[in-house]
């Protein structure tokens, strides 16, 4: 079997680690690749969005199976393209992955299908969105209506800052052509919660519930960024909760885009806020999620590959079931000074021998390259490093000993991945 993966980050190592364990004797083949995936995929020398040679590629070379990571490729229609040549692809269409590649068509989806979310309005008129965030008040959610690597949300604590926020997109294009529209909404309050769900477009089969930490300080504090930590399971989620969330989120969700046209078949993520009147919808992605895929896939016992490749090829997975292993998994992402914001790259990177050794700490690949036999830093997340342990606290530990014991120049992490859990674990 012939396995292609696009991408080249933390969530991609992760995809390759996890199917490589299910189908060892697979070839894989993954786009420019990292310091962590050589070794274990042929690196191809092409970019993640140049779709048609990647077609040609995989067409020639009779690849089974493209699992797709990132975003950018889905909205400018992989899949589309793979499926029309007869190749297998995991992830949605171009139009299904608009409920990420657009806000504001995602908003306006949910509110058509009585999908709970914040409330909100989507502008392009800089003057327009600055009269209603002024008549609203603060804090208030500005988002870029477009794709914006995780960035593109600022919860802005007052009025000024919401209408700078707004005229920067808009008037003075901060973000580019995605934040050429934006969306303004209330700011809900509660914990975040992230949960992934595969589906064929009508069926789902949920992940166990992570929580990803956006905010590059500790105690959340600071600009957001594409994710500094994660960790699973979270114990405010039970199964009563985790069914709801199917019920009212999830199905009706899909059954939206069907109606629209846009069958969406792949890895729905749902971010959600647990608020007071339940959980409600901060936004959807299309494809996994960086950091909590490193945290979900080191406790997934059963086959990843057997679920992915169904939907690939268009089949039900009324069949298919996950198994997870007992514990959790805690994730901290390791980054370059100056991130999110400039940083440099090239600093030279040691990890301790055998510190993967005993199975309880893997140690995910995202911004760093080999060169002449040295591992160096190449991008503003670094390293997303994995604790796994009996309980929250002991996959804490890990993680954070791990951490602690990488160096490079300039690394910055979080201390305080899961502190929520923490404090949850340690009140009785």
């Amino acid at each position: 079997m012939k396995i292609l993966i696009i991408g080249n980050g933390g969530r991609e190592h992760a995809l390759l680690w996890k199917l490589r364990q299910d189908a060892p004797e697979a070839e894989f083949y993954i786009t420019g690749g990292n310091g962590g995936t050589a070794g274990l995929a042929t690196s191809l020398p092409l970019s993640p969005t140049d779709t048609a040679a990647l077609a040609g590629w995989a067409e020639a070379n009779a690849i089974d199976l493209t699992v797709v990571g990132p975003e950018a490729p889905l909205d400018l229609g992989i899949v589309d393209l793979f499926t029309r040549r007869g190749l297998a692809a995991f992830g949605p269409t171009r139009g299904a992955a608009a409920i990420e590649s657009s806000k504001a068509y995602a908003k306006t989806l949910m509110t058509r299908a009585g999908v709970p979310t914040a409330a909100f309005r989507t502008f392009t008129d800089a003057d327009a969105a600055e009269r209603y965030i002024r008549e609203h008040g603060a804090p208030i959610v500005v988002k870029a209506s477009g794709l914006a690597a995780g960035k593109g949300a600022v919860v802005c604590g007052t009025v000024e800052e919401a209408v700078a926020t707004a005229r920067a997109m808009l008037a003075e294009a901060a973000f580019g052509e995605a934040g050429s529209q934006v969306v303004v909404e209330e700011c809900m309050q509660g914990e975040e919660l992230s949960v992934f769900a595969l589906t064929d477009g009508e069926n789902v089969l949920p992940m166990l519930p992570a929580q990803d930490y956006k905010r590059v300080g500790e105690g959340d504090t600071g600009p957001n960024t594409g994710g500094m930590g994660a960790y699973a399971p979270v114990s405010l989620v039970d199964d009563a909760l985790l069914e709801r969330i199917r019920r009212e989120i999830l199905i009706p969700t899909l059954a939206a885009l069907r109606d629209d046209g846009r069958t969406f078949q792949g890895l729905l993520y749902a971010g959600l806020m647990l608020t007071a009147d339940g959980p409600k919808v901060v936004e959807f992605n299309a494809r996994f999620g960086d950091p909590e895929t490193q945290a979900l896939l080191p406790l997934l016992r059963s086959s990843l590959l057997e679920p992915i490749l169904g939907i690939a090829r268009g089949d039900t997975i009324t069949t298919s079931a996950l198994e997870w292993r007992q514990g959790a998994a805690l994730t901290t992402v390791l980054a370059s000074a100056g991130y999110p914001g400039r940083y440099e790259t090239g600093a030279e990177i040691t990890i301790p021998p055998g510190l993967e050794s005993d199975g309880d700490v893997v140690v995910f690949h995202a911004g760093t390259t080999l060169r002449d036999g040295r591992l160096l830093t190449s991008g503003g997340r670094v390293l997303a490093v994995t604790g796994v342990g009996a309980t929250v606290e002991e996959a804490a530990a890990r993680s954070r000993a791990a951490a602690e014991a990488i160096a490079f120049e300039g690394k910055q992490y979080r201390r305080d991945i899961g502190w929520r859990e923490l404090e949850r674990a340690r009140t009785p």
